[in-house]
């Protein structure tokens, strides 16, 4: 499980290459799509580790996310608020020429296909790692929103909320 803090970077240690599925390339030609999903509001955030921070090593790749206010999703820049429990999903996206992590280079989600196709153009192998993650609130400041559902009328018995 990952475990980071709002409003501050982070680093992940992910075990990618024991399911790396394009072995026919080279680790400097792969990199990480990363899908973050919010457990509470079922918000979905994408990024592209930093490019700095993406270390494969033979068991794990080393993945560093800095924090921002307004994300950048190809500069490895991520905003996981609210705190809580998030859900991570790791794709592999692999190149055959030049890696240009870009809007005209590098996939969007799981399944953008970039066109024209080119060997300068990121193509998605697939899903490689998933789990969980908790990010914790930073300063004790946030605040989450919950329903309450009033008590029914005339009976004991077990309800179910709506």
């Amino acid at each position: 499980m990952i475990q980071a803090y709002t409003e501050t970077d982070f680093k992940a240690y992910l075990s990618t290459e024991d399911n790396r599925i394009n072995t026919s390339v080279a680790k400097t030609q792969i990199r990480h799509l990363v899908k973050f999903i919010n457990d509470m509001d079922g918000s979905i955030d994408y990024v592209y580790p930093i490019e700095t921070h993406n270390l494969m090593t033979d068991r794990y790749t080393e993945m560093g996310f800095y924090y921002f206010s307004s994300p950048d999703f190809y500069g490895g820049q991520v905003n996981l608020l609210p705190s809580g429990y998030w859900k991570y999903e790791v794709y592999e996206v692999s190149w055959i020429g030049t890696v240009t992590i870009d809007k005209l280079h590098a996939p969007e989600t799981e399944d953008d296909v970039l066109s024209p196709a080119a060997n300068d153009k990121g193509v998605v192998q697939g899903l490689v790692t998933k789990g969980k993650m908790y990010v914790a609130e930073k300063d004790g400041t946030e605040q989450v929103q919950y329903t309450q559902h009033p008590e029914p009328s005339g009976t004991n018995y077990i309800y179910y909320g709506q």
